[in-house]
C-alpha cells in the first residue's frame, strides 16, 4: 500500500522559491513575535477548537473534489474537537497569508492541505513561512528520508542524488520548510509514519502543513492522533455522541416544537439539528453532545412530539410508511 503511497508523494515535489522573507517588516515585526508566542503556547495547551483550509485553484475551478476536510470533520468529531471553520481558497500567497494568520490567532488546532506540490503554483510552504516571519531552511533528517524512502520516477532512470539537476533541486524543495529557530525541532517537523518520508510542518505552533492527496492526507492525519489526544479535553478521545432520530413529518411541522427544545438543550451542550432529505420518506432529527446520560433522557421525548424513532444510521426505515400521516 505504502509503495502505491509512495509514488503518490514523488508528485508532490512541487518548487517552492527560496526566497528572502519579508513578512516582519510587512505586518510589523512585534505582530510577527506576539503571534508566534501565541501559537507556542495554543500548541501545548488543550485542543477545543480546529480548522482547515484547503488550498488549490484545481478545487474552486472544479478539476478535483475536495474530500480531506470532509475527513478531516470526522476525525475532529470523534475526538471530540469542535471543527468551526473550512475554507477553499486560491494558490494565491496573499490569500494563503492572511487565511494562515487569521485561522491561527482564532483556532487552536489548524490543517492546511494541498499546494506543496512540483509546479509553480504550489506556493504553500513559502507563503505560511512569509506569514508568520520564517525563512525556508533544508530540513536535513526529512531529506536523508527521503532519499530513503522514495525511489526516482521511471521517466528519471538515470537520476543519481548525487549529481546536480533541476530533478535533484525539485526534490530538495519539498523538504525546504518554515523553520523558527527558538522551537524545537520536534515540534515543528513531525514523521507520522514511518513508512513516509513526508513530514507534518508545523508552523507558528498550531499550523499543520498537509499534502492534498487524499490517501496521504489520510493516513498523515490520523498519525497525528497519538501527538493529539493527551491535548484533549476528553484525554480517551471519546469524541462526541450523535443521537438520529428519524420522522415522517415534515421540517415545518417540527419547527416549533425543535425550538422549544433547542432552548433548553443548549446550555447542557447539546445542539439540536433537523436534516431533510430530499425525495425519501423520513427527515432527521439529531442530538449531539456530550452530556449522554441527559441526550438519552430527551429520546422518548424526542420521538413522540416528531412522531418518530431512533436508528442507528439515516434511512435505515426508508421504506416503512405505517408511522406516516395520512
Amino acid at each position: 500500500m505504502f509503495s502505491r503511497i509512495n509514488q503518490v508523494v514523488r508528485h508532490l515535489s512541487r518548487p517552492v522559491n527560496n526566497i528572502a522573507h519579508s513578512s516582519a517588516a510587512r505586518f510589523g515585526a512585534s505582530s510577527i513575535t506576539s503571534s508566534i508566542m501565541t501559537g507556542t503556547s495554543q500548541q501545548k495547551g488543550l485542543i477545543h477548537t480546529a480548522a482547515c483550509l484547503i488550498i488549490g485553484d484545481e478545487v474552486l475551478g472544479g478539476k478535483t473534489v475536495d474530500t480531506n476536510s470532509a475527513y478531516f470533520a470526522k476525525w475532529c468529531f470523534s475526538l471530540g474537537i469542535n471543527l468551526r471553520r473550512v475554507e477553499v481558497i486560491a494558490d494565491d500567497e496573499s490569500e494563503i497569508v492572511e487565511a494562515v494568520r487569521r485561522m491561527s490567532s482564532n483556532y487552536d488546532f489548524v490543517v492546511t492541505s494541498g499546494g506543496i506540490g512540483p509546479t509553480h503554483d504550489d506556493i504553500t510552504y513559502q507563503s505560511i513561512a512569509r506569514a508568520f516571519g520564517l525563512q525556508l531552511k533544508l530540513h536535513d533528517a526529512a531529506y536523508e528520508r527521503m532519499k530513503r524512502l522514495s525511489k526516482p520516477h521511471k521517466s528519471q532512470p538515470n537520476f543519481d542524488w548525487n549529481v546536480p539537476s533541476a530533478a535533484l533541486m525539485a526534490k530538495k524543495r519539498m523538504v525546504e520548510l518554515p523553520i523558527d529557530d527558538a522551537v524545537p525541532d520536534e515540534d515543528q517537523v513531525i514523521f507520522v509514519n514511518e513508512t513516509l518520508w513526508v513530514p507534518v510542518s508545523c508552523v507558528n505552533g498550531n499550523v499543520h502543513i498537509l499534502p492534498g492527496v487524499p490517501r496521504l492526507f489520510e493516513v498523515m492525519i490520523d498519525g497525528m492522533k497519538p501527538r493529539v489526544l493527551p491535548r484533549l479535553t476528553d484525554p480517551e478521545g471519546k469524541g462526541v455522541l450523535r443521537i438520529l432520530i428519524s420522522t415522517p413529518l415534515a421540517e415545518s411541522a417540527v419547527a416549533g416544537y425543535l425550538t422549544e427544545l433547542a432552548a433548553k438543550s443548549e446550555p447542557r451542550g447539546v445542539k439540536v439539528g433537523s436534516y431533510p432529505r430530499w425525495g425519501k420518506d423520513h427527515n432527521t432529527v439529531t442530538l449531539v453532545g456530550r452530556d449522554v446520560e441527559f441526550m438519552e433522557s430527551l429520546v422518548p421525548e424526542v420521538e413522540k412530539n416528531v412522531n418518530g424513532k431512533r436508528v442507528d444510521v439515516e434511512g435505515q426505515d426508508d421504506g416503512n410508511t405505517s408511522d406516516k400521516d395520512t
